[in-house]
């Protein structure tokens, strides 16, 4: 988060958090303007240099795993580095996809 306040970035980014983990519901990538989601096989990604602070994905998420880094807890500040390192060797995901098979169960245990 501190590089984005020192390096005069316009906007703050919005982070995919490990709640996304074992569930890859791709619903927030439909309400993304600028296409900034990144995936594997696993979860999804946020490239902070894209997204625009809109936050039109963070309602769309069905497990909650997306933050504004202003919002995000502390204990998951982890993520604000992993999704910069991971967006920028991953494809860009721009329409839905097929959720994984674990994803209902991992919604379950998340309590969703």
């Amino acid at each position: 988060m501190e590089q984005y306040l020192t390096q005069g970035k316009n906007c703050m980014p919005h982070i995919v958090t490990d709640n996304c983990s074992r569930c890859r519901f791709t619903d927030c990538v439909t309400h993304c303007p600028v296409a900034c989601f990144h995936g594997d096989a696993e979860r999804l990604y946020i490239d902070p240099d894209v997204c625009i602070d809109c936050s039109a994905c963070i309602d769309a998420c069905p497990v909650r795993a997306i933050y504004d880094v202003l919002d995000l807890p502390e204990p998951l500040s982890v993520w604000v580095s992993i999704n910069a390192q991971r967006s920028a060797d991953l494809p860009v995901i721009r329409d839905r996809q097929q959720r994984l098979p674990t994803a209902d169960a991992r919604r379950a245990e998340l309590g969703f």
